[in-house]
């Protein structure tokens, strides 16, 4: 199951206790302080990874911490700092703190410091002094860092195809990549986000989008939110359909509604199932597109002459953003 959102507790590790002790010192007839200092709880590092469907692992698990310090020990050692936890998380997860509303994304493969551990008490060693030959003070080590936190996986991709249920999407993708998404002549095919690689560009299939998706109407927001990192847009319109202007401004209505700020991305034109036309209505179809956009392309899955074509366009077009 596809999961993009959840709510873990996510805690670092607390300090170690700082202990009284103590320890016979040469040629002195009273014993002195030897208690240690408690060690530093562990940290917790957030890690990308790009595998989407990582979240689904946390469905049953909702409580993550990092190892506790140890407690000081006699003879003035310390106490062994707690082992940290490195969180894996899909690249492109937005991390929110529940209760300060503090975001933390999550875009490179390296781990990166999230929660530090707390620090480790001090033991009766510390507190020796000229005037406190024999302290009996201890402090207990501090909570680490951590709470509730809400997790919102956010794809990030150079081409994101949109479009209506049964536009050619994922057809589209596997046969522009090796992707092996899902394909079926029934609305939401797609019920999860398909990824492939165009030549070392990351394209995704937005599953499909209906009139009133900014609602959250069919699959609604649980994919629009995927388009907000997408470099490009490739709007997908069948040819099936008898006025792809009018397909093309439903969805383009459904983005304004969700984010206003979708509509500036750069956006390529591509008509599938051109094979079910003759040449003289696609022309007539790219016209309805030529004022408004840079960019248009026709394709049949079929036809593997125009899949390669469509390729080459959208490696350079992609490789001049």
């Amino acid at each position: 199951m596809f999961i993009d959102e959840l709510t873990l507790n996510i805690h670092a590790g607390r300090g170690g206790n700082g202990i009284v002790s103590w320890i016979h010192q040469k040629g002195k007839d009273r014993a002195g302080p030897g208690g240690g200092d408690g060690g530093r709880g562990g940290n917790v590092y957030l890690k990308g990874v790009r595998d989407i469907g990582r979240l689904s692992e946390y469905k049953f698990i909702k409580d993550f911490k990092a190892q506790d310090g140890g407690n000081g020990m006699k003879n003035c050692m310390h106490g062994k700092s707690g082992g940290d936890l490195i969180l894996e998380l899909p690249i492109g997860s937005v991390v929110k703190d529940q209760k300060t509303g503090k975001e933390t994304e999550v875009l490179t493969v390296e781990p990166k410091l999230f929660l530090k551990g707390g620090n480790g008490g001090y033991g009766n060693f510390h507190f020796r002094g000229p005037k406190n030959i024999r302290p009996r003070e201890f402090t207990s080590g501090k909570t680490g860092e951590g709470g509730e936190f809400f997790v919102e996986l956010k794809l990030v991709v150079d081409l994101g195809l949109v479009g209506l249920p049964n536009a050619g999407k994922s057809s589209i993708l596997n046969s522009l990549t090796k992707a092996k998404a899902k394909v079926g002549s029934y609305q939401f095919t797609t019920l999860v986000p398909n990824l492939g690689d165009l030549y070392g560009f990351v394209l995704a299939d937005i599953p499909g989008l209906i009139e009133g998706a900014g609602e959250g109407k069919g699959l609604g927001h649980k994919f629009l939110r995927h388009i907000a990192r997408t470099k490009m847009l490739l709007h997908c319109i069948s040819c099936e359909h008898d006025d792809p202007k009018k397909v093309y401004d439903v969805i383009r209505k459904e983005l304004k509604k969700y984010d206003p700020t979708l509509l500036d991305k750069p956006e390529v034109i591509l008509l599938t199932k051109t094979d079910m036309i003759d040449e003289k209505i696609l022309l007539a179809y790219k016209k309805l597109f030529k004022k408004s956009h840079k960019y248009i392309f026709a394709v049949s899955i079929i036809d593997d002459k125009s899949v390669k074509e469509l390729s080459d366009q959208l490696v350079k077009i992609l490789g001049n953003l």
